[in-house]
């Protein structure tokens, strides 16, 4: 066992992300106990293992760390101990562990150590084994504590998802679902697939000197990889959209002790005011509820008890969701002049997506029920926190609250005083806060 200046430890890119929550609590048990685990390094003190105590020690004041210093043949061979390292201790979460086992199948491929389809158990030269056999899929996964299709799974999350929408993935709820992440990896395969013919048909014309078609196939890689990208957002939102609008039919019983629950005399043509929100009483399809609209809505949701004349919604939201019955979706068509883009089959309502613009549909017919969950998907799959959304009818507040819940802003309204009232009231007990008169 060694000591080291703390300052002489190198760290090499492509590390974890720190915990912060881990740190502290090193911290706190090398105050009370000292460094109990020892961190390790190569013989170029290149941090192989331990950069959650180091930091730990550093943000304590130690000027030395005790270490383990151990000789690697080669910086392939120092990697290989910290993955190792990383997956046997570390709490990593289902897309962390991917990219892992992804690497370090590279590595083991680069050392000659990864049996690739057609090879021989032993490589042979006059009858003299030359290295350790390469490894299976299956030994690889029985090494790490894994079955074999696990891992094949986890590669291909790791390789199929592209960069930039895994960066969108990090850190929320996806990056620890394997069952979400590969649907993610698996959306925009076609274009996958031809945006690899591309790139090596681009390689052959590299070879044969060919201009033209390099420049052809380098726009065609390029177009079936952003096409890609896209296919992968949708994919992703669509899986963070479920799972927000689940937690949301978990949460919508709540009450809180803080505020009057006695009914609001709700007259017709007011404006009511709840917080970031606005409810008015009156007929929706009036020029004095549309004034009140912000003309930049991300989202404007027509539930099924809306009759509908309210094509004007179009001009106000860039996505209008109509919530219909089976079978009347056709029927709405043909007395709506918005653009129809496509259909979301939800639990057992059928929706209708109208938008200036063309849209990209999940692949996936999203797995809820009820109206709440419904309208919380929509919510989250079409918004982000901060967007405008639009409410031509109240219902039971289901909007309202899902708006509430996820930090965006209702613009809602509704012809009956006692829906209105209703929704005011719910989402006075589920705040705590009191609605006002504008």
């Amino acid at each position: 066992m060694s000591f080291v200046d703390i300052n002489r430890v190198n760290i090499l890119p492509n590390r974890r992300p720190l915990n912060d929550q881990k740190v502290a609590e090193l911290m706190e048990s090398i105050k009370a106990n000292g460094l109990l685990n020892p961190i390790t390094l190569d013989q170029n003190l290149n941090l192989v293992a331990g950069l959650h105590r180091l930091t730990a020690c550093k943000l304590i004041g130690l000027k030395e760390i005790e270490c383990h210093i151990i000789t690697y043949e080669d910086t392939d061979h120092a990697r290989l101990a910290e993955i190792d390292e990383n997956l046997i201790r570390s709490e990593l979460d289902a897309l962390e562990r991917s990219e892992l086992w992804l690497e370090r199948d590279r590595i083991l491929e680069r050392m000659g150590l990864r049996a690739k389809v057609g090879d021989n158990q032993f490589s042979q030269r006059g009858g003299e084994i030359l290295s350790p056999p390469p490894k299976t899929t299956l030994e690889l996964a029985q090494e790490i504590g894994c079955t074999e299709r696990t891992l094949q799974y986890g590669k291909q999350i790791a390789k199929n998802i592209v960069p930039e929408v895994k960066k969108m993935i990090k850190g929320t709820p996806i990056a620890k679902s394997t069952s979400a992440l590969l649907k993610v990896a698996r959306a925009g395969s076609k274009e996958r697939q031809q945006a690899e013919q591309a790139e090596i048909a681009a390689q052959e014309a590299i070879a044969q000197q060919n201009r033209a078609e390099l420049e052809k196939q380098k726009k065609l890689a390029a177009e079936a990889r952003e096409k890609q990208k896209q296919l992968q957002l949708i994919a992703f939102q669509n899986e963070m959209a479920q799972k927000e609008a689940k937690e949301s039919s978990k949460s919508t019983q709540r009450v809180s002790k803080n505020v009057k629950n006695d009914e609001i005399q709700i007259q017709t043509d007011e404006v009511w005011i709840l917080d970031r929100h606005m409810i008015y009483c009156g007929d929706t399809t009036d020029e004095d509820f549309i004034q009140l609209l912000p003309s930049n809505a991300a989202l404007a949701i027509a539930p099924p008890s809306c009759s509908w004349k309210h094509d004007y919604l179009i001009n106000e939201a860039h996505v209008v969701a109509v919530m219909c019955r089976e079978g009347s979706i056709y029927n709405l068509c043909k007395r709506t002049q918005m653009p129809f883009r496509f259909e979301l089959v939800i639990g057992k309502i059928y929706t209708a997506i109208f938008s200036q613009e063309p849209l990209l549909k999940p692949n996936h017919h999203p797995d809820i029920e009820g109206i709440e969950g419904i309208v919380s998907y929509l919510v989250s799959f079409f918004t982000k926190p901060g967007s405008f959304v639009i409410i031509p009818s109240i219902g039971h507040g289901e909007a309202l609250i899902a708006c509430e819940r996820l930090r965006r802003i209702c613009f809602a309204g509704d012809e009956d005083p006692k829906r209105v009232n209703e929704a005011i009231l719910r989402w006075q007990r589920w705040t705590g806060k009191q609605a006002t008169r504008a």
